[in-house]
């Protein structure tokens, strides 16, 4: 069986980042592991990755970055709480310096993954950490 078993997955760049190879390439490598992906592709606001995120109810969201678009992502995690979406877990990955790692998670997000991550480590971490892999772990 797949490790994302249905799970469903926003991959999106935020704001002017118009770097789409990790995105695109997280979204295949996702989709080949059995995760849903809903792929929204760049130029998207916090609002519109919410907005999405909200209809499309999915298990996570994930950003890819490359520009000095940090503002953008702390403003998606405060939307992500002010809409109640406490349990889907947003990761970001791309090339993000230290302190801004620590200043995204201090925010909310659950992880980042940097230049030279493991793709087995993006699918387990999604695979182990969403509301419903965690729910599909608890004993019935």
């Amino acid at each position: 069986m797949a490790k994302g078993n249905g799970l469903k997955v926003i991959v999106s760049m935020i704001g002017l980042d118009g770097h789409t190879t990790g995105g695109e390439v997280v979204s295949m490598l996702l989709r080949d592991a059995g995760f849903e992906v809903v792929y929204l592709g760049v130029n998207q606001t916090p609002q519109t990755i919410v907005d999405a995120a909200i209809q499309e109810d999915v298990d996570a969201i994930g950003i890819s970055s490359h520009a000095a678009n940090y503002s953008l992502i702390e403003e998606l995690m405060d939307l992500v709480r002010a809409n109640d979406l406490d349990d889907v877990i947003v990761v970001c990955g791309g090339n993000i310096p230290r302190k801004q790692i620590e200043q995204l998670t201090a925010r909310g997000v659950a992880k980042v993954f940097t230049p030279g991550s493991a793709s087995s480590d993006i699918v387990d971490y999604l695979a182990n950490n969403t509301r419903r892999s965690n729910a599909a772990a608890l004993p019935a």
